[in-house]
């Protein structure tokens, strides 16, 4: 079943993330920036660039998150908002898809840097034109740079799962069929902020929360790693990775 018959057939497999979570996942700094790009600006006349999948609720679906990601990241590449917006509403015409930003880059990669040369230029971007007509290598790896961690639908090539840091956290991943798309332990099928919130309960004991719920001391300390490495900033943070890692070379309960 594809990503979007399935949503189509049960909307609680679409994913659920608040501005907040959709803010902490991208590591965005603002989330008013992300609210524009769903809502528009109310002091502009520009609308939204995501055509949104619950657009009576702030919440925003696992597809949303996809196009929120692809935006995020080619806006830090100096790609103008006028080129994605334009290339989206060509593309989402074009293409007949909701949602042409959360689209594999293996099938879509030349349809894709043809839209936006055509809205670059539209919209007198030159830097974004002359990176996507003349730089093709560049091009490419930044589009395999996004797709990193993500996971396509054979059928549609939308987004289906997403690990959103493959290297550091390799079994924590958003599948929108699993949990609500919250991030979860893949192996155990737990999320990870179930399994923070109970190792803060427990103090810091990662074997009493490995017995809780029945999963191994790696996965806890994976989730709570993982729920760390999104708030670097909280105090503590050095001290508890310390701790982890002095815990592992010193023992602790057994299981």
């Amino acid at each position: 079943m594809g990503v979007m018959e399935a949503i189509d057939r049960d909307p609680l497999l679409a994913g659920f993330y608040s501005i907040g979570d959709a803010t902490r996942l991208l590591g965005v700094s603002h989330a008013a920036k992300l609210r524009g790009w769903i809502n528009g600006w109310p002091s502009s006349k520009s609308g939204p660039i995501v055509d949104r999948d619950f657009k009576k609720s702030p919440t925003v679906s696992f597809l949303d998150l996809m196009e929120l990601r692809f935006i995020e990241y080619f806006r830090g590449q100096g790609v103008s908002m006028q080129t994605l917006r334009n290339a989206a509403e060509m593309a989402r015409k074009e293409w007949s898809v909701q949602h042409p930003f959360a689209l594999s880059d293996v099938k879509y990669l030349t349809d894709r840097r043809r839209v936006i040369a055509q809205a670059s230029e539209a919209v007198g971007d030159r830097p974004t034109w002359e990176l996507v007509t003349g730089q093709y290598l560049i091009w490419d790896a930044i589009e395999a740079s996004i797709a990193k961690g993500v996971v396509f639908d054979p059928a549609t090539h939308l987004a289906s799962r997403w690990k959103p840091r493959p290297g550091d956290h390799p079994d924590i991943v958003l599948d929108p069929a699993r949990a609500f798309g919250k991030p979860l332990v893949d192996s155990a099928g737990i999320p990870t902020d179930a399994l923070f919130r109970q190792w803060k309960a427990e103090d810091g004991n990662f074997d009493r929360v490995a017995r809780w719920f029945n999963v191994s001391r790696g996965q806890v300390e994976g989730a709570v790693r993982f729920e760390l490495d999104l708030a670097r900033s909280r105090i503590g943070f050095y001290r508890v990775i310390d701790a982890i890692e002095r815990d592992e070379h010193g023992g602790g309960d057994e299981l």
